[in-house]
């Protein structure tokens, strides 16, 4: 165990590292920790990670408490017991909405505000150095790693936009970087840094080796918001919800299960697509207006409104939507089919001739890609 760096006060030496559990950050961590300096391990929690939702599913799924209180998924909490590091977790969940909402440095491909939202993360971890008694922040990013976020320029604005200017480490490709103020007061030896550069993995894989790091294979499972259909999908919520009205965490996770059919304005039909997700939908929104096959196996629709309350649409979108849901159940072969709506303790029976094809409901679907500048009239 490499002996405890300290500072001309006596005072040990401890950085905070953003930690998604993926190689590089285990690596950068890996890295300080060689040469002495007290580590901790940072996970942002940002309501939009992939394994996020999917840990909130199964909390769901099994009954307890819903949302699940923001928590780092099991890789990130294997990863950080492999290298004997102490976890922390972010809760960013509300800054990061306000950035997809309005990104002061805009989207990338889909609603993903990368470069705002890394800045968030990092603005987050600087606010937690004197909680934690540490002194400087670092990452595991690699310059050109990604050519349009991890270029030079790019690295220095969000260090800019963190007030980390100076302080931030990036341990992987500091000998290509400007000096930092940990490495010039000697808190961290340079020359025990690395200068890797672009996005080859093979100087990574090296050292994962030398460290004898295994578990590395699945970090924190990826952004939702870089998926297409899901950006479609909340962009669609995002610009027919009324003013000052935004995603909570069950319309966040809503957004991953179904098919969305935007009926209307203020209207939205989520038709369940296995049995799972048919018990998953009736959990995750039990006041919504339901609409089931009475004689026929199929799925669980919910009609959800733009608004947010619990109403009856007009009889006539009632009655397409429920030829909708006939068309997706067992009964879509009959001339007619029978399909309960049910809200709070009223019930209506709608006696309806099932669509007839995917091609009914064209106009009703959501694009599973977009252009968010031009949606967003930008």
């Amino acid at each position: 165990m490499a002996t405890t760096r300290r500072k001309a006060d006596g005072s040990p030496v401890r950085a905070l590292g953003l930690f998604s559990g993926g190689l590089d950050s285990m690596l950068a961590a890996w890295l300080l920790a060689r040469q002495g300096v007290e580590v901790v391990a940072l996970y942002a929690a940002t309501g939009f990670g992939a394994a996020e939702q999917q840990r909130a599913l199964a909390a769901l799924d099994a009954g307890e408490p819903f949302p699940p209180p923001p928590s780092a998924p099991a890789a990130v909490r294997r990863a950080a017991s492999e290298l004997g590091l102490p976890l922390r977790v972010l809760d960013l969940g509300e800054a990061v909405l306000d950035l997809v909402l309005d990104p002061p440095h805009g989207w990338g491909a889909n609603l993903n505000p990368c470069l705002d939202c890394h800045g968030a993360m990092l603005r987050a971890a600087a606010a937690r150095l004197p909680v934690e008694g540490a002194d400087f922040v670092f990452t595991g990013e690699v310059l050109g790693q990604r050519p349009m976020s991890q270029h030079g320029r790019g690295l220095a604005l969000v260090a800019e936009i963190a007030g980390l200017s100076g302080r931030l480490l990036r341990p992987l490709s500091a000998r290509r970087l400007p000096p930092t103020d940990a490495e010039i007061r000697g808190w961290v030896d340079r020359e025990g840094l690395l200068d890797i550069q672009g996005r080859s993995r093979q100087e990574q894989l090296r050292l994962a080796r030398e460290a004898g790091l295994e578990d590395f294979a699945a970090p924190a499972g990826g952004c939702l918001l870089t998926e297409p259909v899901y950006a479609s999908r909340l962009w669609d919520w995002i610009r027919h919800a009324p003013a000052g009205r935004r995603p909570g965490a069950a319309e966040r996770l809503l957004l991953r299960l179904g098919r969305h059919f935007r009926v209307d304005p203020a209207h939205k039909l989520v038709v369940g697509r296995r049995e799972d997700e048919n018990r998953l939908l009736a959990r995750l929104r039990p006041a919504a207006l339901r609409l089931e096959a009475r004689d026929h196996a199929g799925p669980l629709a919910l009609v959800e409104r733009a608004d947010g309350a619990a109403a009856w649409p007009a009889d006539a979108a009632l009655a397409a939507m429920a030829a909708a849901v006939a068309r997706y159940g067992k009964g879509r072969a009959e001339a007619r089919v029978v399909v309960i709506a049910q809200l709070a303790d009223a019930t209506r029976e709608l006696d309806v001739a099932p669509l007839a094809g995917d091609a009914a409901l064209a106009s009703w679907r959501i694009p599973e890609r977009f252009d968010p500048y031009r949606s967003a009239g930008r």
